[in-house]
């Protein structure tokens, strides 16, 4: 007898067929376009609002690559860094043209001093309020003068504008900053960095418009035409223990008496290492016997000004091991963006393994993974139990980089999930940082401060120093720079030693026999990882009396004296230390305050100290008319080069085959709606052999 297998009806057929056909056009749509957070809410982007790739023109008319060269000459004396950069712009082509270079500072620098050097003649800049300097700097580029124009766009963000460089012209811009070195468990640490990182430009940050963002940039491995070379002069009090780079291959030439007395080092370049200029220039350091420079610092300022500064630096108790940790809950938010693709994500694959691997079973945990949309690993945190540690470690190792960087919409969601009464929490936030809403997130973070404590991880060859700092300084907790990947087991092991348990808290500072004012910062926070006791501020009178610091450590009450000494002239960087921590702490309280609240006291801050700010910039114009045809000269983008380990998708392109994590939820859903109809169709119509 014929054998005859019976079909599914035509309706349930054609039910199958319109399900299956709806949840692959799904599929297409989330795989060939990325999630997008805010899609709903913004309009389409703008080319010109993101960076994009630099392609020279064939015009020989025009020098498209006017910056010739970076020198940086730092002077390190102490604890007080002073920094001298030199640009240097030359006019190769035929025609006239104005000069704009996007270029990174560091986060901690007080920028106070700006020259131009135009064949034999100097030209000393002038500080003003940003709008009028802008409007001084048009009226010059129009009236054919050769002008100089430095802003601050974030404070590790400068643009340098330099109008009216005529063809063979030879223009040095020379700008002159200082910083406070602040060691950590007895390392000091000098950073240059030489690339501003390509940002995502999310269309909720106040940076939204702003033109500095679309900057081009070379490809990746593309070497920049720009010669840069840095050179410290180092000299400490006592003997140097240790000078190194794991940036860039150096020559250290030490001099001096080394263990018995005060000591100077020389560091260069290694020739013929390859480019330079696209990672940050790390120099580390320690001295004799692992110790710091505690004490006071006192300068007597000039008579005319009647204001004398002093900086404290006290070294803190060895931090001890706390007899009990409480459990804690621990929410890790990774970057899985496109400019996360390649080193930084294996990085930061390589990190959470140490991070999530050395969690106590009493602690619990999530991973909420974020490009344009976000996901969490787990629909709630989960006990830090070995399957639950290698299950989330295998997750994150299969994930590939792609898609936009929302930070802003992740952390949100991190800060809606329920928590327990009874557990701390701690967010750990591991990026390269390359976005634009630092003032957002920083806002978001101090006002949900109540809820979680925060911890970054910035991961890559040039990290967005300014947004990793921000969101640890607004979190209360500590910024972390991995720069290679195998770094991430000592800095997780620093974090875990660090988040057990404070090693000062509760510190107070109190001057007896020395009359003090406009003291900064105005509460001391609690030390964490061995970080000294930092204080500014302005005396009067005679130097006299002592400091008293006091807090309480894991085996209780804290206290230690210093005395203070005399003054020393040598000091004048203090009075633009002190106008930089002022301006920073308004700063912040303007970000949380929202709007430009800050405005009129950060401006008179930085026209009296004579900084750089948000709101001041500097300004260099030439007498001279030199330009006849001022109408006529185009403005040239200086490109840069792309930051070391980036890949070209960090400027908006996807990864082929790596969707977003929303694109995994869109995939799970259309296999789950198929699965369930086959499983129905069995059910309802099996297969029934004849005979």
């Amino acid at each position: 007898m014929p054998s005859t297998l019976s079909h599914p009806a035509p309706s349930a057929r054609w039910l199958w067929l319109a399900t299956a056909g709806m949840a692959a056009a799904c599929f297409i749509t989330l795989t060939l376009r990325p999630a997008h957070a805010q899609d709903r809410e913004a309009p389409p982007r703008q080319k010109t609002e993101s960076p994009y790739f630099f392609v020279k023109s064939d015009e020989p008319a025009l020098d498209q690559l006017p910056l010739k060269a970076t020198q940086v000459d730092v002077r390190i004396s102490g604890v007080i860094a002073d920094v001298t950069v030199t640009q240097h712009y030359r006019n190769e082509g035929q025609r006239a043209i104005e000069a704009k270079y996007v270029f990174p500072g560091s986060t901690k620098a007080a920028v106070y001093g700006m020259n131009v050097r135009l064949a034999d003649r100097l030209i000393t800049a002038d500080i003003r309020e940003k709008q009028q300097a802008r409007i001084e700097y048009d009226s010059a580029k129009k009236e054919g003068k050769t002008a100089a124009l430095l802003e601050q766009h974030l404070p590790n963000v400068f643009q340098m504008n330099v109008a009216n460089i005529l063809p063979g012209d030879d223009v040095k811009v020379e700008l002159r900053y200082t910083e406070l070195l602040v060691p950590q468990s007895g390392n000091y640490q000098f950073v240059f960095p030489t690339v501003v990182g390509p940002r995502y430009n999310s269309p909720q940050s106040e940076q939204a418009q702003a033109k500095w963002v679309a900057k081009p940039y070379l490809p990746a491995g593309q070497p920049s035409a720009t010669a840069f070379d840095i050179k410290v002069q180092l000299a400490t009090p006592i003997g140097l223990k240790e000078v190194r780079s794991d940036s860039h291959a150096v020559r250290v030439q030490l001099a001096g008496d080394g263990e018995a007395g005060s000591q100077r080092a020389s560091v260069s370049l290694q020739p013929g290492a390859g480019p330079a200029n696209n990672r940050d220039f790390i120099l580390d350091y320690r001295l004799a016997g692992d110790r710091i420079e505690s004490g006071i610092l006192l300068y007597p300022g000039n008579p005319g000004s009647g204001e004398n500064f002093f900086l404290a630096m006290v070294e803190p108790p060895k931090q001890i091991a706390a007899q009990t940790i409480n459990p804690r809950e621990y929410i890790f938010v990774v970057d899985i963006s496109g400019s996360m693709h390649g080193f930084p994500l294996e990085t930061s694959k390589a990190l959470l393994r140490e991070l999530i691997g050395s969690l106590r079973p009493s602690d619990s945990f999530n991973v909420l993974l974020f490009a344009g949309s976000n996901r969490f690993l787990s629909p709630k945190s989960v006990p830090a139990s070995r399957a639950n540690i290698e299950q989330a470690i295998s997750t994150i190792v299969q994930m590939g980089g792609g898609g936009s960087t929302e930070l802003i919409p992740a952390l949100k969601r991190v800060y809606a999930e329920p928590k327990a009464a009874d557990v701390s929490r701690t967010i750990v936030v591991v990026t390269d940082g390359y976005v634009t809403v630092e003032r957002e997130a920083f806002e978001l973070v101090r006002r949900n401060l109540s809820q979680a404590n925060l911890f970054s991880f910035g991961i890559g060859s040039s990290v967005n120093r300014h947004l990793m700092e921000g969101l640890a300084r607004a979190g209360m907790g500590e910024p972390f720079v991995i720069t290679k990947a195998e770094q991430a087991p000592a800095e997780a092991a620093r974090f875990r030693k660090m988040i057990e348990s404070p090693v000062l808290t509760s510190v107070k500072a109190r001057f007896e026999g020395l009359d003090v004012y406009d003291v900064e910062p105005a509460q001391l926070p609690d030390v964490l990882g061995e970080r000294p006791v930092l204080v500014f501020g302005k005396w009067r009178g005679q130097p006299g009396g002592q400091l008293i610091i006091e807090g309480q450590t894991a085996s209780g009450p804290w206290r230690q004296l210093l005395p203070v000494g005399s003054g020393s002239q040598d000091a004048a960087a203090l009075r633009y230390l002190w106008a930089r921590h002022r301006i920073a702490g308004l700063s912040d309280q303007e970000a949380l305050e929202g709007g430009d609240a800050q405005r009129q006291r950060i401006t008179e801050l930085g026209l009296q100290y004579n900084l750089l700010t948000q709101y001041t910039s500097f300004l260099a114009v030439d007498k001279v008319v030199r330009n006849t045809q001022p109408g006529e000269t185009p403005s040239v983008n200086q490109p840069s080069p792309m930051p070391e380990g980036v890949s070209n998708l960090a400027l908006g392109a996807e990864v082929p085959g790596t969707p977003e994590p929303a694109v995994w939820g869109g995939m799970a859903m259309m296999l789950s709606v198929l699965g369930m109809l086959a499983r129905r169709q069995r059910r309802h119509n099996p297969a029934r052999l004849t005979a």
